[in-house]
């Protein structure tokens, strides 16, 4: 299956297998796109978070009381549930941090190439954190690139998926600690495979036709 197939197949399955669980090689894979996922500047302002454990799902499930309990079966019956955090701030440690990591990655075929990353992303993340004042908000566009290669990837390597913004973040950071660590949860992701209550998954795809959603120039 190429990856338009892949992305015309893939849809938000809404009830999980609970007795049926990702291998190990499935939960690398799962490992190795969102470490591959793109960002603005390869600033990578993320962290993600992966619950696997009974327990684990039980702490995130936590912030699915209230109005969010629709999602609360989601997390339980899934065989692994991410949660995708954006950093509050780039600070200058992290980004020490990506330009070492680059080099020892062998980015740089020289030192002024080395430099021109260094003053370049500076740049950029200078721009949001003190002009703009939105480093945040910016952080959290970069999360949702790696949701997007994230939900396609899953669907690649066969895994249904579930992404959700319903949820209570001020909950789900007490229960974890994000806040200390510098952390803001932006979405979740429950990952398994789908049980036969999972109406959505005898549904068609819908997406308005491609004359609405296309200007050629």
């Amino acid at each position: 299956m190429n990856i338009v197939e892949t992305a015309q197949k893939r849809y938000t399955s809404k009830a999980f297998d609970p007795e049926r669980k990702l291998s190990a090689d499935t939960v690398q894979g799962i490992r190795d796109l969102l470490r591959a996922a793109p960002s603005s500047v390869n600033s990578q302002p993320w962290h993600f978070i992966i619950a696997a454990s009974d327990a684990g799902k039980a702490q995130v499930a936590k912030a699915t009381q209230g109005p969010y309990a629709y999602n609360g079966p989601k997390v339980i019956n899934a065989s692994h549930v991410v949660v995708l955090c954006a950093r509050t701030d780039l600070d200058d440690a992290h980004l020490a941090a990506l330009l070492a990591q680059e080099d020892k990655d062998g980015r740089f075929t020289t030192p002024e190439a080395r430099e021109g990353q260094n003053k370049g992303r500076s740049y950029y993340v200078g721009l949001h954190r003190n002009e703009y004042k939105d480093v945040g908000l910016w952080a959290e566009k970069q999360v949702y690139l790696a949701l997007g290669t994230l939900l396609l990837g899953a669907g690649a390597l066969g895994v249904d998926a579930c992404p959700m913004e319903g949820f209570d973040a001020a909950a789900l950071d007490a229960e974890l600690g994000l806040s200390t660590k510098g952390l803001r949860p932006i979405v979740l992701v429950a990952l398994g495979y789908h049980s036969d209550a999972d109406f959505n998954a005898k549904l068609p795809k819908s997406r308005l036709p491609a004359e609405v959603l296309f200007t050629e120039l």
